[in-house]
């Protein structure tokens, strides 16, 4: 019986996350150009049709439809199904790692916001203001909600300076990547790129943001080498740096407490 409920529970993630990935395409696709969000209802960019209820559902409408239009016969780009899988993976994992609580919720709306901006950014090389903004807002609130539940007001207040504190050694740590950059004559990091940093602080707070921050620098770097390596890259071009910061957080997220365990020890 527990392992129906177990099973049953998971599909119902699976399916929640996948149906959040389908409005994270949205997003990723309006927010840059400046589109409402809410309207109109999802369409084809090619023929405008508007997509039937059954036409939307996550990852098996994509499937149902062979990757076409049903209207017009358009490809859809297989990156959103593909989108819609990874968010209900993420959702799926998060849900196993952690007791159902309001960690769980708020990690699924971290991951949910730093999933959006990696898109957005590979596409554009930019960061949205309102989604770093609100994301450092509700990472403050995840971190009063996680205090008071903790130990109460006392709690609330402890957490919400964490939150604070990570967020401006975020924003300032990478501000001064940036102005070193200057001085080299060279830019080194974007403003989005401080402001999503600011972000993360908020939602890990300033130990897990280091952590979070030298993942990410790791992995980029033995990218931006492999991508010169390969030919892809050509020396000194520019590569988005917030999908390397989102994948920083995310492991930080799964593993951050074993990785730091493992690294102070070194010490002890």
């Amino acid at each position: 019986m527990d392992t129906l409920i177990v099973t049953l529970a998971s599909m119902f993630v699976f399916a929640l996350g996948a149906s959040i990935g389908s409005f994270i395409n949205v997003v990723v696709y309006r927010l840059p150009a400046k589109l409402s969000l809410l309207w109109p209802p999802s369409r084809c960019p090619h023929c405008l049709n508007q997509l039937q209820a059954y036409d939307n559902v996550p990852v098996l409408g994509w499937l149902w439809l062979k990757g076409r239009c049903r209207y017009c016969q358009s490809h859809i780009s297989w990156r959103y199904p593909v989108v819609e899988a990874i968010t209900g993976i993420m959702f799926l994992l998060i849900f196993w790692l952690f007791p159902f609580s309001i960690i769980t919720l708020g990690y699924w709306a971290f991951c949910s916001w730093l999933l959006a901006l990696s898109l957005i950014d590979l596409d554009t090389m930019t960061l949205p203001n309102p989604l770093t903004k609100s994301g450092l807002v509700l990472g403050l609130i995840f971190q009063m909600i996680v205090g008071y539940t903790d130990a109460s007001w006392a709690g609330l207040a402890r957490h919400l300076i964490i939150g604070i504190v990570g967020a401006v050694l975020g924003l300032w740590l990478f501000d001064a990547i940036a102005i070193l950059g200057i001085f080299l004559q060279k830019e080194a990091m974007g403003a989005g790129d401080a402001k999503l940093a600011a972000m993360m602080g908020a939602w890990l707070g300033w130990r897990y943001l280091l952590l979070a921050g030298f993942v990410a620098c790791t992995i980029g770097a033995l990218v931006g080498i492999g991508a010169i390596l390969l030919s892809q890259r050509k020396w000194g071009q520019k590569i988005p740096f917030g999908p390397f910061l989102a994948l920083g957080s995310i492991i930080t997220i799964f593993g951050g407490k074993p990785i730091l365990s493992a690294y102070l020890g070194l010490f002890s």
